[in-house]
Formats: structure tokens, C-alpha cells, sequence
């Protein structure tokens, strides 16, 4: 099991900033969301191999997957995030789903979701870039967002049939949606790529609200997942501060 920590953690400080601190505070790797936004991927890429930590995951475009007149956009947002992720070495991109179309029913959604995912499998598979799909609760943080339950998620991950779809498990959101976290987070392995954690309420750093981070992730290292854990939360004291608390109190007891 291997941990990352989310841009925006030091707010105002740039990608090469946070990944100076991603090596200093012993984690292996840092999610940056928007690529695009970045000057100058090369320099990016420089200043990764200088400091010996990268970018290990991004965003694709936020581009609908359940509106079927959006799938060329969807689509060329792929090609384009991945020709980015050739340049930063980067392994994963995340996507949300969009939000729900009113009048059309959901299983229609769906089969548009599957359909257009298919599509860009080869895509994903000749880069060996793997696709996260991410359930958002839609109770607090992201009304109306189509893909919120784990269950369907896997559901879609199995329908569309690529080893390079899958799922971020973020156990903030799952907490808010449908609770049972470990029993989810473990039963739905197979189809998770990745993990995100914060606690709740608020989505501040592990240890401020009702998670048990300690039981939850020594759950998922017994599956045998060596895969990345991001810290992807506010920080309710000093960052630095609060990663070590991380170490102390939550990855040294995981065994």
C-alpha cells in the first residue's frame, strides 16, 4: 500500500512544491486534478525525475459520460489526458460521470455510460493507462451526480469489460452514500484501483470525525491491494503537522 497526497494541500503552492513535500513527508506519489492547468508538462516531468516522486493520477476533462451527444467530447478529453499522462509518467486518470439527465431513465444513462467507456478501453489499453470512475455522494458535496453507489459502480466496471476501467474508491463519499465501508471497500477490490480517505463529517484529515482509518485500511492491505491510498482532505491544522499525525497514528498501526 503506497500513499499520496492531493494538490491543494499546501493551498497557493504549485505542483513542484507539493511534490517536494510529498517526498519529505514520505509519501510516493501526488494527485494533481487538472492537468491542463499545468505551464509546461515537460517542466513538470523535469522536476519529477529531479526530486524522485510524480504525478500518480489526474483528471480526464469533466465532460458528461451519460449524455450520448457529449461522446466525442468525452472521448477526445481521453485521448488528450492520456497523451499528458505519457508525458508525466502519470498511471491513472479520474473521472466523475456528470450529473443525472432528467427525463431520461437511468438505465439508458447507463448503457450510454458503458457504451462510450468501451470506446475508450483501447484507447486506455495501448497507453496501459488505467481509467478511475469515481462515485460522488449526492447528499452533501455533488447533487444529482449520476454514479453515487458502489455497487453500480462495479456493476459498470464489469459491464464495460476492460482491466483498464475501474474504480477509486473514495471512502468519504461511500461513507455519506451507503455506509458499510470496509465491507465495500474489500468485497469490491477487484474493480478499485485506487483509494481516497478523509473523514466525516467535514473532509478534513483522518482522525477528526467518526472513520476508523486504522480498522478500514488495515482491511483493504489484507486483500493484498499495493496500490495508492489518497490523503484527499482539508486540513483542520498545519499540514505538515497533520501527515505526521497521519504516520504516527494511522499507517504505523496498519502493520
Amino acid at each position: 500500500m503506497k500513499f499520496s497526497l492531493c494538490i491543494g494541500a499546501y493551498p497557493g503552492e504549485d505542483e513542484v512544491y507539493h511534490l517536494e513535500k510529498v517526498k519529505a513527508l514520505g509519501f510516493q506519489g501526488l494527485e494533481y486534478y487538472a492537468w491542463w492547468q499545468l505551464d509546461d508538462l515537460k517542466r513538470t516531468a523535469r522536476a519529477q525525475e529531479r526530486i524522485g516522486v510524480g504525478i500518480i493520477a489526474t483528471c480526464t476533462p469533466f465532460i458528461s459520460l451519460v449524455d450520448e451527444s457529449l461522446r466525442g467530447d468525452y472521448l477526445d478529453g481521453i485521448a488528450r489526458t492520456i497523451e499528458a499522462c505519457k508525458t508525466l509518467g502519470t498511471r491513472s486518470i479520474i473521472s466523475q460521470t456528470g450529473n443525472e439527465l432528467e427525463g431520461v431513465a437511468r438505465d439508458i444513462q447507463q448503457r450510454t455510460m458503458v457504451e462510450t467507456l468501451k470506446r475508450a478501453a483501447p484507447l486506455l489499453e495501448a497507453a496501459d493507462i488505467v481509467l478511475e470512475l469515481e462515485p460522488l455522494n449526492g447528499l452533501v458535496d455533488h447533487k444529482g451526480h449520476y454514479l453515487q453507489r458502489s455497487d453500480e459502480g462495479a456493476e459498470i466496471v464489469d459491464k464495460v469489460g476492460s482491466s483498464h476501467v475501474k474504480l477509486v474508491f473514495d471512502v468519504y463519499h461511500q461513507q455519506i452514500t451507503e455506509g458499510n465501508v470496509i465491507r465495500n471497500a474489500t468485497a469490491y477490490r477487484h474493480r478499485i484501483n485506487h483509494y481516497h480517505i478523509a473523514d466525516n463529517p467535514g473532509r478534513h484529515q483522518p482522525g477528526t470525525g467518526e472513520l476508523n482509518y486504522v480498522n478500514i485500511l488495515k482491511a483493504i492491505k489484507e486483500t493484498g491491494f499495493e496500490g495508492y491510498v489518497g490523503l484527499e482532505c482539508g486540513f483542520t491544522i498545519d499540514t505538515d503537522e497533520a501527515v505526521e499525525q497521519f504516520h504516527e497514528e494511522v499507517i504505523a498501526r496498519i502493520g
